[in-house]
């Protein structure tokens, strides 16, 4: 068995936004030279997230409404008595998730119909990672 790992970095302009990865993870993953495995993909910041879903506006525009319903910005978080302003950031992780993982088969992501993977940004405007790692053979 072997394994690859390689990090994207993220810059976003807002505060909250979804960037579709699934090239990145693509590229990552021919690099690799695996053939059969697994990649696992995950948010190295406690208030970003990485899920699989459908690469559809609508959609995306659904998921953030979501998330912002369950975990709104601006209410009086216990964590902000800390100096910091992104409780909701936080919440959002635990609602999205900070890692997936995938199959790889033939050396190909095993997809299903209208699957992407996003980094999903809640506290951005500054540097942040993602760690992608692939094992198999």
């Amino acid at each position: 068995m072997k394994s690859y790992s390689e990090h994207l970095v993220f810059n976003t302009k807002k505060r909250r936004e979804y960037i579709n990865i699934t090239g990145d993870v693509e590229k990552a993953l021919a690099k690799s030279g695996i053939n059969e495995g697994l990649i696992l993909v995950s948010a190295m910041h406690i208030t970003a997230g990485v899920y699989v879903n459908d690469a559809e506006s609508g959609l995306i525009a659904d998921i953030d409404e979501w998330a912002d319903k369950l975990a709104p910005f601006g209410p009086d978080y216990r964590h902000h008595r800390t100096g910091e302003d992104n409780g909701d950031a936080h919440l959002k992780n635990l609602l999205i998730g900070h890692q997936v993982t995938l199959p790889v088969t033939e050396g190909k992501i095993d997809f299903g119909p209208w699957q992407q993977v996003y980094y999903a940004e809640f506290d951005g405007r500054r540097r942040k990672r993602v760690v992608i790692k692939i094992i198999g053979e």
